[in-house]
Formats: structure tokens, sequence, C-alpha cells
């Protein structure tokens, strides 16, 4: 009998902001109920798994990543049982769905920290990292971004993670220099790790198929190898593997040969550190750009880097964007946005689409909201139609969660939906066609055929057992050619500019010739 693959082979994520995806209820905010509304709409796009980001009770000082309560839904996006009935309405359609795990720091105003702020010792003192005096800072120790001091009545200072309310919950140091720094298996470590697989199994009872999990490298602090940290998450699988053994896990973490031992299914690829990812998309000239002056040389050098050190399992997620880095509309057109689509919709890992991007939704400049900042921009709310607020909300224009894109060309899903060359829909054909082919998906072998520096085409061999297809890219505007060893026996898909104006990707006696503008998918035999 076949062995049954795991969900996750085929898997395509479609990232929702709760707050900017759909209002149900007209206070001008998203929520639960309009994201489970929106199910059909994700799934004719042809995604089948969503993340989420938090939802928890949140004083929204970084927009819902400064957690009060792991274990209740935020008021304002609905309910526990609103989110466990998206669970359900997912599951009936054969979707899966993901949460934001934020497990390396809460808000001030979680009942955790609040305890931990006494001056009496109590069962939550070690909860978070503390120094033993006022006097002494932990500011300055590997992991760790600063310290609040004098705020509270215990004498010590404590340790944050990123903003002044996210304070580091103590997961112990894996090299101790001071005596107030928790080894990583004393009693208070070991307790901020139990807490954390409560919350997991909370969720997960509820009905959740697993977790994102934010800054999953961070976790244990003077851990310059991450040995600690992958034991930290081994351990934290184990728990899993034990109770709820199709629990998801993928990490923020940037380095797959660290997190895939520590037990997670994929990594992620982080837009900053050593990827080179922002120079496909988001840079002065990306490689996708029709110009024809970017390099994707330096991405490819190092996504293979990875890919040796997994050994070759290829689990290295890249999304279209997130909520934490400009919208990829912003440095490409809806036209250039159907060719990168072709690159993200057929590398190996799962491909994470981040909402809006499928119609192009753009960066816009705005003041900061819920610390968003830079941010701000990327997270404005979903454009439906043209309706009121876009579709997005029946509140007042000046009672959204963010302001929306006043363009009078401003992209909408209803729009594209209705013309059939549209970005939406391009991108609805892309994730048929790697759903069809097994060696488009998750765990497909990658190699690539052609790729020199600051040259085009971007050529890669995708394969799964006796499966192959060659995908081919060429962003720029002239037509390209290159070596190709491989013999054609079927067009699978072509796509772009120069395809529309009648020319063909041809690949002949060894030659690989492809018009400007152009990208096309090919199952291949070698020469």
């Amino acid at each position: 009998m076949e062995h049954k693959k795991h969900w996750l082979e085929q898997s395509i994520f479609y990232e929702i902001y709760p707050q900017s995806f759909y209002d149900s209820n007209g206070d001008g905010i998203g929520d639960i109920p309009g994201i489970t509304e929106k199910l059909d709409y994700i799934k004719e796009l042809g995604c089948n798994a969503l993340w989420l980001n938090p939802c928890y009770l949140s004083p929204f000082g970084d927009a819902g990543y400064d957690v009060a309560d792991y274990c209740q839904v935020a008021p304002r996006y609905g309910t526990n049982e609103d989110l466990a009935q998206l669970f359900e309405e997912a599951h009936r359609r054969d979707m899966h769905v993901i949460l934001d795990l934020v497990p390396g720091h809460t808000s001030t105003e979680h009942p955790w920290f609040k305890e931990s702020c006494k001056a009496q010792p109590n069962s939550y003192w070690g909860r978070y990292i503390w120094s033993d005096s006022i006097w002494t800072d932990v500011a300055g120790c590997e992991g760790i971004a600063g310290s609040l001091r004098g705020l509270y009545p215990r004498d010590g200072s404590v340790a944050v993670n990123f903003f002044s309310n996210q304070p580091a919950l103590n997961y112990g140091f894996a090299r101790r220099t001071e005596s107030w720094q928790s080894a990583v298996d004393s009693p208070e470590a070991l307790q901020t790790r139990q807490a954390m697989k409560d919350v997991m199994a909370f969720w997960l009872d509820k009905g959740c198929d697993g977790f994102r999990v934010d800054m999953a490298g961070s976790l244990v602090k003077n851990d310059p190898d991450s040995v600690e940290t992958i034991k930290l998450w081994q351990d934290m699988r184990a728990f899993l593997d034990k109770t709820y053994p199709e629990a998801v896990l993928i990490s923020e973490w940037g380095e797959p040969d660290k997190s895939l031992r520590g037990g997670f299914h994929m990594d992620f690829l982080l837009h900053f550190g050593p990827s080179h990812y922002l120079d496909l998309f988001r840079c002065e000239h990306p490689y996708f750009s029709r110009e024809g002056k970017g390099d994707a040389h330096p991405f490819v050098e190092a996504y293979m880097r990875n890919y040796g050190l997994t050994n070759q399992k290829g689990l290295i997620c890249i999304p279209s964007g997130n909520h934490d880095m400009g919208r990829i509309r912003e440095c490409l057109d809806c036209e250039e946005l159907k060719i990168a689509f072709a690159f993200l919709l057929s590398m190996p890992g799962a491909p994470f689409i981040y909402y809006g991007d499928e119609i192009g939704m753009r960066q816009l400049r705005l003041a900061s909201v819920e610390g968003g900042y830079s941010r701000t921009g990327c997270r404005t709310p979903m454009q439906w139609d043209g309706g009121e607020n876009y579709g997005f909300s029946r509140a007042r224009r000046e009672d959204l969660y963010i302001a929306q894109d006043p363009a009078a060309d401003a992209p909408t899903a209803a729009a594209q939906m209705a013309e059939r060359d549209s970005l939406w829909h391009e991108v609805q054909r892309l994730t048929e066609i790697r759903r069809k082919h097994p060696a488009l998906c998750a765990s497909g072998d990658i190699a690539f055929v052609y790729c020199e520096p600051e040259k085009y085409p971007l050529v890669y061999l995708r394969s799964d057992g006796d499966s192959s297809i060659l995908v081919a890219l060429n962003p720029g505007k002239e037509d390209v050619s290159c070596p190709c060893p491989y013999q054609m026996q079927e067009t699978v898909h072509t796509l772009g500019k120069g395809i529309k104006a009648g020319k063909a990707i041809k690949l002949e006696k060894g030659m690989l010739s492809m018009p400007g503008e152009s990208a096309g998918f090919m199952s291949v035999l070698p020469v």
C-alpha cells in the first residue's frame, strides 16, 4: 500500500493578518467570523492552509505579538468558540489552520508577568529573566535586546526581546556567566517550557493543526551555536509526537539545518540576514523586474548552501511577503509579479502567500498603528470589491483599523477575479499546476540548471522519482538563451508578455531560448 504523504507536502499557505482581512460585525477591525466567511475565496485561489497572525488577548502594543493571555481570543476578533468553528469549517473544506505561537515573550499585561513583578518571591518569579538587583542590568547579554528597570516593586531589572512591552520568558542560558542566570534544566526554565506545551495542547485540543513559531531560534539565551535551543525544540517535538503526532511546527528561524534538527517540519527563509531574498523582489534592481539588471546568483548560492545542510530535504518556505516587510508590489508591477509567483509556487518547501499579494495590493506610507511603524503600510485592510471600504467593513472610513489605498486604480479581488488575464487568475493557475505535479511539491528535489551572476534566465529542474519539471524564468525584457541538457516532452504551462506577444519558449539541441518577460514549465528528459 502506498504511504500517505503528510498534508504539508501539497500545502500552499495563505497568511492572514486577522485585523485586516474581513470585518463581519462592522467595527472597523477584521475578525475570525470574517475569516470563516472567506474560506471559499481562499480555497478557490488554490490555497489549502492558513497561517493566522496572533489573535490572542493583547493590549496590541505590537499588533498582538505582545500576548496577555495565550488561551483567550482577543474580544475584537471574537471568541474561542469562533476560532474552533474556523478550524471545523476549514477541515470540512480539506484545509488546515496553523496559529502563530509567540513563545519568546509576553505582554507586560500578562498575569504571569504581573506576578513576577511582585516584591515577594512566588511561583512566577522565574517565569521571566530578572537580574538579582536593580543595579544589575540584563541588557547586553547575548539574545537580550534591552531591559526594564525601576518600574516594579521587585528588586531587579527584567529582559525584553524587542519592544519594551515584551518581557522575555525564561528558558535558561546555555552559558551562565552570572548568578541570576538560570540553567536550561533549572526548575524555572522547565516550568516555562511546560507552560508553552500547555498552550499548544490547549489549541490543538480545539482543532488547530499546528503552529508557526515566532523567533523560534531565540528562546535559550547565550546559546551561540543553538545547541540548547535545538534540544529544547526536540523536547517540544517529543511531547507533540507522544500526544499530538499530526501537529505541524514551522519555524521563524532562518537556519534550516538547526530548525529541522530541532523537530520543525519546515523553516522560513527570512528577509533579513544572509539569504539574499530581497535581491529577488525588494531592492533597487530586483531580479524579477523587467529592466533585467538583477542578480539571482547570490540567492541561489545561499539557498543551495542551506539545501545541502538539510540533506537535500528542501523544506525551506519562501513567502511572497509577510506582515514584517514591504509589499512585494512595492518594486514590481502585476505583470512582473506573475513571473515572480511562477518562482514562488515552484520552489521546494511550502509557499506562503501574504493576503492581498495575489491581487497586487500596494505598500502605503502611513503613520504607525499598533507598533507597526514602517510595517504598517503592508498591513492595510484587504480590498475585496469596489464598494464602501473596498468591501472590507461597513464601518465609517475613519473607524477602520488602518487606512486603505486611496488610488483610483486600487486593485480588488472582485475585479481581478472577473478578468481572466489578471494576476489573481495566474496565481490560481500556478497553484493548480503545483498540486497536479508531485515534482513541484514540497519535498521534490531541485537542481539549478542555469544561474549565472547578473544574467538571465533562471532555470531549475524539480524532480520526484520518475517525474521531472523544468522551470525556466526570464523576467527581463530581452530575449535570452542558455545551455540546457534536456529534451522537451511536453509544455505544461507558459506565461508572460513575451508569450502573449506570440513568441515561444524553445528547447532544441541542448539550448533553451526564451522571449523577454516569459516563464515556462516543461516536462523533460535528459539529452
